[in-house]
Parts: C-alpha cells; sequence; structure tokens
C-alpha cells in the first residue's frame, strides 16, 4: 500500500494543522518526500528542515517542489529569516524527525543546538515524534539506546525502525519504520486523546470455513472498516487488540495487540478470551454463519472424479460470537455492532437496523447494504445507517471509512 493511499490521507480532521518535518542524515532521508506527500494529501501544511547530512542524499529543492514552506538549511538557505530556529515553535502543532539519525537523537537527547533542526526542537514545546533510521549495529549500541531512553522518559514519541537488511548489507532493526506508522503517529500527536485508558476489542476480516484440506467457503470482506475503527481509537488514545480474519494484508502500528485467526470458531474463542478485560468491543468482521462438516476431517482434497451431478455439503451453525459476548458483559463495557443487509434502500435498512440492535443487546449498530450493485466490500467509502440502543437512528452520507470510523468513535463514547 502506498503511504499517500494509507488510511486517513483522505481525513478532513487534521485539515488546516501544521506539522515541521525534519530530515537527517541517513539513507533513508528519500523516504520523507513520500511522508511530505501524505501529509500534504491530508490538507496539512508542511515546513521542511533539511540538515546538512541529509543533504547528502536529498536536495532541498525537492521538499519546495513537493510543497513545503518553507524549507530550511542548516545554513538558513533560502530564507532571510534570521529567527528560522524559532519559527516552527511559533506555528506547528507537531514537530516530525524522520529519518532520526544516530548524531540528530544524540543532539536532541542532550538538548545541543549543533543543527539549525535540533536547535528548532529545543525551542519547541509541543508534540515530539522520532523515527530513528540507522545502521543495526549502531541502533543496538547502549549510548543510543540510552538516548532513546532519555528522549520517550521526557514524552517523546518514539517510531522504532523495522527489522531486515539495511543498505550497508547487514541485517538487523534499524530500518526506517513504516512510512505509514510514521504518518499515524504524526496524526495521533495532533488528535484529542479522548480515549486514554481504553482496551479496545476488535474483530475484522473475513473468516475461512475449510470443506477440504484446501477450499473454503469466505466473504470478500478485506478489513478495510475494522481497520478504520482500529487506527481511529489508537489515535485517540486507545489500546487496540485486534482479532484479525485471514488475507487482511494492510501494516498496523507496532504497538497493536494482533491475533490472527482463520475460521468462525477461532474468531470467537480468541475474543472471548480477551473480552473480560475489554472496556469496548467493536465487532466488525464478516463472519460467517455456517461453516462445512469437512471432507475426511479436513486432512484431504476432495476427489471430483465419479461426481456426475450435484453434491451436498453439510452446515453447521456457528457461535454467534456479538451475542454471545454481549450475554456476557459487565454494564461498563460497551458493544459497537455491524450488520450487513440487502434492502431496495437505506429507508428500509434503519429497520432492520433497530431490530437487530436490540437482538445483539448492542449499544450501537451499523447497518450497511451488500445488494449486488454495491461495493462495499474493499472499498474506500461506505453509506451507512448508524442506530442506538434506544431506537434513535441516522442515515449518513457516502463517506471514506476513515471518517465513518471517527465518527463512530464519538458516539461510542456519548452512548
Amino acid at each position: 500500500m502506498s503511504i499517500t493511499e494509507t488510511f486517513f490521507t483522505e481525513s478532513a480532521h487534521f485539515a488546516g494543522k501544521h506539522v515541521h518535518l525534519a530530515v537527517t542524515g541517513s539513507v533513508a532521508a528519500y523516504k520523507a518526500c513520500e511522508l511530505l506527500r501524505a501529509f500534504k494529501k491530508a490538507g496539512l501544511y508542511v515546513s521542511v528542515t533539511v540538515s546538512t547530512g541529509a543533504q547528502h542524499f536529498v536536495q532541498p529543492k525537492l521538499f519546495e517542489a513537493l510543497g513545503a514552506i518553507p524549507v530550511y538549511t542548516d545554513s538558513f538557505g533560502g530564507t532571510e529569516d534570521c529567527f528560522a530556529h524559532l519559527e516552527p515553535g511559533t506555528r506547528a502543532q507537531v514537530f516530525v524527525v524522520a529519518p532520526a539519525s544516530a548524531n540528530a537523537i544524540a543532539s536532541l537527547a542532550q538538548g545541543r543546538c549543533d543543527r539549525l533542526f535540533a536547535a528548532q526542537a529545543l525551542a519547541y514545546a509541543g508534540p515530539l515524534v522520532i523515527a530513528p533510521a540507522m545502521n543495526p549495529k549502531m541502533y543496538a549500541h547502549p549510548a543510543l539506546q540510552q538516548n532513546l531512553k532519555t528522549l520517550s522518559e521526557r514524552g517523546v514519541m518514539i517510531v522504532k525502525p523495522q527489522t531486515g537488511v539495511s543498505a550497508c548489507g547487514d541485517e538487523g532493526e534499524g530500518r526506517l519504520a513504516h512510512l505509514a506508522e510514521i504518518f499515524w503517529t504524526s496524526l495521533k500527536a495532533l488528535a484529542l486523546q479522548d480515549m486514554t485508558g481504553l482496551d479496545v476489542l476488535i474483530t475484522l476480516g473475513p473468516t475461512r470455513e475449510h470443506w477440504d484440506s484446501v477450499r473454503f467457503l469466505s466473504n470478500p470482506s478485506s478489513g478495510r472498516m475494522g481497520m478504520s475503527l482500529a487506527l481511529a481509537s489508537w489515535m485517540r488514545g486507545a489500546k487496540v487488540h485486534l482479532v484479525q480474519g485471514p488475507g487482511v494484508e494492510f501494516p498496523t502500528p507496532q504497538d497493536f495487540q494482533v491475533v490472527p485467526v482463520q475460521t468462525a470458531k477461532e474468531m470467537y474463542q480468541a475474543a472471548r478470551e480477551l473480552w473480560p478485560s475489554m472496556d469496548i468491543g467493536m465487532f466488525c468482521a464478516a463472519v460467517a454463519d455456517f461453516s462445512p462438516v469437512p471432507y475426511q476431517n479436513g486432512k484431504s482434497k476432495f476427489k471430483k472424479q465419479g461426481v456426475t451431478g450435484p453434491f451436498q455439503l453439510t452446515l453447521q451453525r456457528n457461535p454467534d460470537i456479538l451475542l454471545e459476548l454481549a450475554n456476557d458483559r459487565r454494564p461498563s463495557q460497551k458493544i459497537l455492532a455491524f450488520a450487513a443487509e440487502t434492502t431496495p434502500d437505506m429507508e428500509s435498512l434503519v429497520n432492520l437496523a433497530q431490530e437487530k440492535c436490540k437482538q445483539k443487546h448492542a449499544d450501537l449498530l451499523v447497518a450497511n447494504r451488500v445488494n449486488p450493485e454495491e461495493t462495499t466490500f474493499g472499498s474506500l467509502n461506505n453509506q451507512v445507517c448508524v442506530v442506538n440502543a434506544k431506537g434513535c437512528g441516522e442515515i449518513w452520507p457516502l463517506l471514506n471509512k476513515t471518517e465513518v470510523a471517527w465518527r463512530l468513535c464519538t458516539w461510542l463514547l456519548q452512548a
């Protein structure tokens, strides 16, 4: 997934905010250009500082061409402002250092002003996000780790690097984190933390119900709606626990707790184990209501030879995950449910949603149409109706799924 196509690049929640991006001396400096593009696509105002080290890999003019205003260099290049070391602090709502080299991290931890970006960061009182990128041996050094610990203790948000092969060929932890995670963390720094302290369980994606060793019954769910809810909750301060069906391939922040499952029974078991310690359950997965009795216990492939006409599969009911957990909830726990229906119009969907909300004992239920002409599964957008336990409902216009998710979090907090 391209960073400019990731979740929340279409969101209007952060439009008009100001992010200052500092790019320091790492081979990964070129990736900051894509990060800038994602910020711009989300409607953010972006200014950039390109350190002397970073200019060995990427030129300041490139950031100007991509829409950054202004672009600072260590020589105050392109600006006549003698207070450039103070400027981002008076305007930016978040200060992002990506990539952050070992030297950059040392400067930030020790309060040195040996580079313009370090002076800007020292004069900045808002949230600071850094994304280290360097050789694995450098990243593992105790001095570097101590500097990161110092910054973390000061409240700096650190986006840990990936493990992999670095530019020099060494393998280990040190590669720049996924750009999507740096982007999301920057947005998290801008968001109201009204879900802080809450543990949120989210089921997402399809289930696969095998009827022989290679064939299964499933559906086209991509998990996009569930991931939108997960990211919205996390950005607003919640601790997120995912029970994730197969085929969901979106990157996630590293502090997500992810339990991968295949079948409806596995999803039920994983969700049931997590549920007692959760504050909110968002049951978004497209769970199969039935599963076939496996051919030869699912250990062999069914052979079509000798079958000349129709043949039958025997189906058995799967557990109703939502209803089972709703019946075993504390009064303080809240439930967000989803329902997919085929109806002639959105107005007809409201009555079905109200009835199902009562049946499932949910605080909030979201219903959408899955008529053959609809493109809900896997799409970026969705039109839904939302009803609460009191029977009140609304039909929302066609919205990006991240916008739907953000609104649902707000509704659920008020339920």
